[in-house]
């Protein structure tokens, strides 16, 4: 059995995925399956991942019909065959040794997650930024104790899973969202005992047109809230709501006033869902500006959140037509 199982959703992605399958086939670490799960892709996706099976015999194919990017990454979870788990996105590409860097950390610490950083790219291969949580590395931390875990980074990405995490916890990616991965992440981690965070830049994201981050369908952006929704059911349910509750508030106030408000505001600041992020942290939160974490913005968030604050959304409209 493979001591690694990766799955790489593949949907209509023909031009990118070679480069994302290469990248993977030259780990340093060679103990792994890699599961392309082709979910009806018509571009000849599909084609294409049986070709680069026949090239290497850890390559598993498999296809289904459409199930959106959480259905097709539940297939993977469901067929994975090894101990531990990496997602890895069509389009984008990992360091050849992350996967070995990742395995080391989490059989010295017992870990059920390893996190580690990412750059973000353009089409030129031009560095956007680069991420690196704001955590304690290369020791494991618990959620109960090191709450600013659940502050990480939600992306499923750069992440590597025990596998065991996604079968004792029952957690799964909804279907046909967008907002998957915060909504899957944050429940995954109240069931890890053991988190260690590597400070290497493992994953390379690219920034194409056509990507949800790059999308124009403003009206979607509506689907933050309903992800909200659905985290606050979760830990409600779960009896943790009052535990967690600073890291909630900081939460929604980054991810669905700030993050979401930029990325309307980039796109048409009159529109009607500005103010309704605001109303939403308001209405859950409305000791917001006393959040201790608040202080863990940066200089530049700092003023993008006392701008909006202000309603002031032309001149972040022209900020970020500045800078890009």
């Amino acid at each position: 059995m493979p001591e690694v199982s990766i799955v790489v959703p593949v949907y209509n992605i023909k031009d990118y995925l070679e480069k994302c399958v290469d990248s993977i086939l030259r780990q340093t670490e060679r103990d792994f399956e890699l599961l392309l799960v082709d979910d009806g892709s018509t571009d000849g996706s599909g084609e294409l991942c049986d070709a680069l099976a026949e090239r290497d015999g850890r390559i598993r194919v498999i296809h289904q019909e459409n199930k959106g990017l959480g259905g097709a990454r539940n297939t993977g979870i469901e067929e994975a065959r090894g101990e531990w788990l990496l997602l890895v996105d069509s389009d984008d590409w990992i360091e050849p040794e992350i996967l070995e860097k990742a395995l080391e950390a989490a059989k010295r610490e017992n870990a059920d997650m390893v996190l580690f950083g990412f750059r973000s790219v353009d089409l030129q291969g031009k560095e956007l930024g680069v991420f690196r949580d704001k955590l304690p590395k290369n020791q494991a931390l618990a959620p109960k104790t090191c709450k600013e875990l659940l502050l990480a980074s939600p992306c499923a990405w750069n992440k590597l899973y025990k596998t065991s995490l996604f079968q004792r916890s029952g957690v799964r990616y909804p279907l046909r969202v967008w907002y998957e991965d915060i909504r899957t992440t944050l429940k995954l981690m109240l069931f890890a005992q053991r988190i260690v965070a590597l400070d290497e830049i493992g994953y390379n994201y690219l920034q194409r047109p056509g990507s949800i981050i790059q999308s124009l369908n403003v009206e979607r952006n509506v689907e933050i809230l309903e992800a909200f929704d659905d985290i606050f059911t979760y830990f409600r349910k779960q009896g943790l709501w009052e535990e967690y509750r600073e890291e909630l508030c900081f939460l929604t106030l980054f991810h669905v006033y700030l993050t979401a408000s930029v990325r309307v505001i980039r796109l048409n600041r009159r529109h009607a869902l500005i103010p309704k992020f605001a109303a939403y942290l308001q209405e859950h939160f409305p000791d917001h500006r006393k959040n201790p974490y608040r202080s863990t913005l940066t200089r530049n968030q700092k003023i993008v959140l006392s701008l909006l604050e202000k309603k002031l959304y032309f001149l972040i409209a022209l900020l970020f037509q500045i800078k890009g």
